[in-house]
């Protein structure tokens, strides 16, 4: 039974890998929505003003990473 379970963590572990992947992909997408829209509104061009978008999207990048980053910690026992 020793193989079979190592079968199912490897199949588990390459299965999580893909999904983190697709997670990382769609992150990407949500990250060029909203800057895209963001220079819309402020009615900017991507090419003169170039240092501000870059620094809409390293913030929206910053936000969506921030998001997933709690969900990774182990849970404190405190009794809480």
């Amino acid at each position: 039974m020793g193989v079979l379970d190592s079968f199912g963590a490897l199949a588990s572990a390459v299965l999580a890998a893909l999904v983190m992947l697709v997670f990382a992909i769609l992150s990407v997408f949500v990250t060029v929505f909203i800057v895209d829209v963001a220079v819309d509104i402020a009615g900017l061009d991507p090419v003169e003003d170039g240092f501000i978008v870059l620094g809409a999207s390293i913030i929206a990048a910053a936000a969506i990473i921030a998001g997933g980053t709690g969900f990774g910690l182990p849970e404190d026992d405190s009794g809480f």
